[in-house]
């Protein structure tokens, strides 16, 4: 029984894999539609394409393209595991500092460059294409992280007593600065406006003085850096306070100009590799490219250092920077950005902020009391969130970005490459896919790098390419397995030298028009050149593909195909064997022409083990009764005979208990089976025995049922075990159902009394009723009754009172 049940089961496995493969055959495979003619080119055509270089893998006919197909195809068809070139993709990293975790005021202090926040720090990806690599990034907040700080000034007109505050800035701002680090920077630089008209006035006199009346005002410049970054707070109050105001003709100013000189001159400004912060306070809008033309400057801003003398001297020759130039040169610098603006600009540089990432606004006063206070939350601001960005990827690569940020906050697509509120210590991570869809065409390594925007660390990503198999660096150049050396023999197949073509490079591409070479691709005693299913190359059939990628063609003359064998149920050879030049080679267990004959005998076994129950043949998994007498799917039914049971009652009757119809004829006709008593019912044979069994309950002379069964072993005995005692039906009792009876009788009787009681005391009420209501109608009034006289009659003597003398 197991077994049959094994069977059935692998045989449902066969029909799922077959179905499911059909399912495949509708949507082809991508490898064998990339018609790949080397391995290179198979692995390339997706990640689950594998090359299979076994020599003799092709069948006759077949492309060297076939070679490429999908693993669990080529294992199909013959391809030992070893033999399958599918090389995958890996990761390794290189170099992997933990994070640093350090507190502020620790005896030891270290420098920037060996505080570590983002983890690891340079890997290699091996990228197969259309394999994506998956690393995991970390990123902690170090405390007491180094902090240069420039302030970058409009010292025109309009900012006069903004410079009053200002003056004192260095000291307090270090004062309030070292709460959060205690390696802080500052510095100062101013700006005003291009030399040039119209934004200033180039008359002599307002070059000296630009302001009006008895203002005391410097000559106007473009950008001034007036002091490099420094820890001594009291230096930045000293040269501050020798500033003077300057002034220009018109509202908005040249602080682009001034921003991009202190974004790209790190040697002059005295940036260090840390946290890096520009405060760029003003009271106005600002110039950007193209405004530069009305002045007569029309050369883009080349992005370059122009510094002398710490003064900015080519704004009369470039033009301002654009925003994108900007937003590159601040990114490129790690510099984060805060801008102090009056409430009046507020909604300019707020539209600005969303253009260049990791920047702040603040509401500046009109007198930049409030800026260090500004400042501080700015800087708060900046700090809680980290943005990764990646340098330009090369051609196919693409990258995707999954943040775990604090309190199992995640993302993914753009809002995957950020995690906001981050206190100082805490740590994210981000989950980052890089996937190569195509192999570069000079297949040279690529290197790329992430990191938080505002942060000078990075991630270093070496990304090496796997465009070709391990078995192409193995190839015999000029190999005598290519047809003489016309080729290198390499995974297997022979890649051709440039003008010779065929599967072993045997013909060269002038031969290939041959009406000669047609002549070996055609059948004998036919006109067709190979079938009408290929084309002739090199006097070589080569079998042409069809739509469907598994239905192939093959044989010396593209003869043979695996598609148009005999079907069953709608399925090539039944969904119970394969395909070969038009034939099918069945599974195990099925034969026939279509593989629609089971050889399978479990469906013909009958409910006694038998086949067929012993009067016909199984033929492929359906019995023929030979019997004509018996039908039914397992020979079972037969109409007009008598069961096992029936026909050896008498028998079993006779010898076991010595009574029944063949009592007395015992010996003589029922000695034809061994019998053995069991005491009851549970003691005999059950199912599962290797011998047929049935089991009996029959009837006897005495009406009470007894039971055997009856079975017949390999050597024809038959066998009938019987329990020795029968169940016979105990008599009724008599007193109890007497005793029913009567008191049946008498309870009835009570009930039908009590019954005609009730009705006749509801007849007498309703009587009594009907009564009481005719006698009530009786009583009528006699003063009304129209023909009732009164017996008495009263007479008047008329002589009555007169006097007796008239």
């Amino acid at each position: 029984m197991a077994e049959t049940t094994l069977k059935l089961f692998t045989y449902a496995g066969v029909l799922c894999c077959l179905i499911w493969n059909g399912f495949a055959q509708q949507g082809g495979s991508d490898c064998i539609k990339a018609n790949a003619k080397s391995c290179g080119e198979c692995i390339q055509a997706g990640p689950n394409c594998g090359w299979c270089k076994k020599t003799d893998f092709l069948q006759e006919g077949e492309p060297t393209s076939a070679r490429c197909d999908d693993l669990a195809a080529l294992k199909s068809k013959g391809c030992p595991l070893e033999d399958i070139e599918n090389p995958r993709g890996s990761k390794q990293v290189l170099e992997n500092r933990e994070v640093t975790n350090r507190k502020k005021g620790a005896a030891e202090k270290l420098k920037p460059e060996a505080i570590t926040q983002i983890q690891p720090q340079k890997l290699v990806l091996q990228l197969r294409v259309g394999e994506p690599q998956t690393f995991s990034l970390k990123f902690k907040r170090a405390e007491d992280y180094p902090i240069d700080l420039y302030y970058l000034m409009d010292l025109s007109y309009s900012m006069k007593d903004d410079l009053e505050n200002v003056k004192s800035l260095g000291t307090a701002l270090m004062f309030e600065m070292e709460k959060i680090t205690s390696d802080f920077r500052i510095g100062f630089g101013s700006f005003v406006e291009k030399t040039v008209m119209p934004y200033i006035s180039t008359t002599p006199a307002k070059l000296r003085n630009p302001c009006t009346g008895d203002q005391n005002c410097t000559s106007p410049f473009s950008y001034k850096n007036v002091l490099s970054l420094t820890s001594e707070g009291n230096k930045f109050n000293e040269l501050v306070s020798k500033q003077h105001i300057s002034g220009n003709l018109d509202s908005p100013e040249g602080g682009f100009d001034a921003i991009m000189q202190v974004a790209v001159c790190g040697e002059q400004i005295g940036w260090r590799n840390v946290t890096r912060l520009l405060v760029f306070s003003t009271d106005a809008g600002f110039h950007f490219a193209g405004d530069g033309k009305l002045g007569g400057i029309v050369l883009p801003n080349d992005g370059k250092c122009h510094l002398e003398n710490n003064v900015y001297t080519m704004s009369h020759y470039y033009d301002y920077p654009s925003i994108a130039h900007l937003v590159q040169k601040l990114s490129e610098n790690n510099i984060q950005t805060i801008f102090a603006v009056t409430e009046e600009f507020q909604a300019v540089y707020k539209e600005l902020k969303n253009l260049i990432p990791k920047s702040a606004v603040g509401t500046l006063s009109s007198n930049s009391s409030n800026v260090i206070q500004l400042i501080i939350d700015a800087y708060n601001s900046l700090s809680s969130e980290v943005i990764l960005e990646n340098t330009k990827l090369p051609k196919g690569v693409t990258i995707s970005y999954k943040s775990f940020c604090k309190n199992g906050v995640n993302d993914t697509q753009e809002d995957g490459r950020k995690c906001s509120n981050i206190s100082i210590g805490d740590e994210v991570r981000f989950e980052i896919n890089v996937t190569a869809n195509e192999c570069p065409k000079k297949e040279q390594n690529e290197t790329i790098k992430i990191k938080p925007l505002g942060f000078t660390e990075e991630v270093e990503i070496n990304l090496q390419f796997i465009c070709e198999c391990q078995c192409q660096s193995e190839g015999e150049p000029n190999s005598p397995a290519c047809h003489e050396g016309n080729g290198t023999f390499e995974c297997g197949a022979c890649r051709c030298n440039e003008g010779r073509i065929g599967r072993l490079c045997e013909c060269s591409t002038d031969e290939v028009n041959s009406e000669d070479m047609d002549a070996y691709c055609r059948r004998e005693n036919s006109t067709e050149i190979c079938s009408n299913n290929g084309e002739c190359i090199c006097g070589q059939c080569v079998c042409k593909k069809r739509e469907n990628t598994n239905e192939v063609y093959s044989g010396k003359y593209c003869e043979c195909d695996n598609f148009n064998c005999d079907r069953s149920n709608g399925l090539i050879c039944g969904g119970n064997g394969i395909c070969k030049c038009r034939v099918c080679e069945c599974f195990p267990n099925f034969t026939g022409s279509a593989c629609d004959c089971s050889l399978d005998t479990t469906p013909c076994m009958a409910s006694n083990g038998q086949i067929c129950n012993g009067r016909g043949t199984c033929e492929c998994g359906t019995c023929n009764c030979t019997d004509p007498k018996f039908q039914g799917p397992t020979c079972e039914m037969c109409q007009t005979c008598l069961g096992v049971c029936a026909e050896h009652k008498d028998c079993v009757q006779c010898r076991a208990f010595e009574k029944g119809e063949k009592k007395d004829t015992c010996s003589q006709e029922c000695m034809h089976f061994n019998m053995t008593l069991v005491e009851s019912r549970d003691k005999l044979p059950q199912p599962g025995q290797p011998d047929p069994l049935s089991h009996c309950k029959e009837k006897d002379v005495d009406d009470c049922w007894f039971y055997f069964t009856y079975s017949v072993n390999s050597n024809g005995e038959a066998n009938v075990h019987v329990v020795e005692t029968p169940e016979c039906p105990s008599g009724p009792d008599i007193i109890p159902i007497v005793a029913g009876v009567v008191a049946g009788i008498v309870l009835i009787g009570l009930a039908l009394l009590l019954i005609w009681k009730l009705l006749m005391i509801i007849h007498d009420r309703r009587e009594f009723a009907k009564f009481e209501k005719e006698k009530m109608n009786a009583k009528w009034d006699t003063q009304e009754n129209p023909i009732y006289k009164s017996p008495i009659n009263n007479f008047k003597n008329p002589n009555y009172g007169r006097k007796a003398g008239l």
